[in-house]
């Protein structure tokens, strides 16, 4: 198994973990500080519902009870996250189907298909969640920067940041996976070489002692001053 399949996997997993955790989240923004200061209350809003909390330590939440009254950005956001961590949980199946170590997927060359698959989905997984994570985070710089704007203006959430790292890691394994494709293509193949029989100088080379024997003139060893 190769390094860079391993390290594919560890942030493909890794960022489908965190976009999952983004998903999730309800800080997706939060109230300025200046206002946290003046009121001593913090209100976080995420894609599926509102939190209230106080300096006391109370928070309420609230869920979205109908998608009819969500602004346009939010149903965008909501679908373009869905998707990020659909893909990204169907691109971690591939990528174990495609590893060398594991025994399901088929042939080597095969595998090299599957990864490159599981790459494909990573990348458009991050895409996805990079576009929703960015989309949220433009309402919300757009409106603090508006001075006409007088409604509450709130900051950038953890689960903004959260996702993007989740979208960059997904796009990193992606990347990784499909050039281990040249990888597989140019991992070398097992051959034997053919060195032919044994002729009879090989078997002579052995056996340094026998060709001495064998050429030593018989005539000398049977010479008439061996007997004297």
């Amino acid at each position: 198994m190769s390094r860079a399949q391993i390290t594919a996997l560890v942030a493909g997993v890794g960022g489908f973990g965190a976009l999952v955790a983004a998903t999730t989240s309800n800080e997706w923004k939060v109230t300025t500080r200046a206002s946290s200061v003046i009121t001593a209350t913090w209100v976080y809003q995420g894609l599926w519902m509102n939190c209230a909390g106080n300096a006391l330590g109370s928070f309420h939440c609230r869920p979205h009870f109908t998608i009819f009254k969500v602004e346009g950005y939010i149903q965008a956001c909501r679908g373009l996250m869905i998707a990020a961590v659909s893909l990204g949980f169907f691109g971690s199946i591939f990528a174990l189907f495609g590893m060398k170590c594991t025994k399901v997927g088929g042939s080597d060359k095969a595998k090299a298909k599957i990864a490159c698959l599981a790459g494909i989905v990573f990348i458009l997984s991050g895409l996805c969640s990079m576009t929703g994570c960015s989309l949220y985070a433009n309402k919300i710089t757009t409106e603090f920067f508006d001075p006409l704007y007088v409604e509450q203006k709130y900051e950038l959430g953890a689960a903004l940041f959260i996702g993007w790292a989740g979208a960059s890691l997904c796009i990193i394994g992606g990347v990784i996976f499909c050039f281990s494709i040249s990888d597989n293509n140019k991992a070398p193949r097992m051959g034997y070489a053919y060195n032919g029989p044994t002729s009879v100088m090989s078997s002579r080379s052995k056996y340094p002692g026998a060709e001495d024997f064998r050429t030593t003139n018989p005539s000398k060893q049977f010479d008439k001053n061996a007997y004297v």
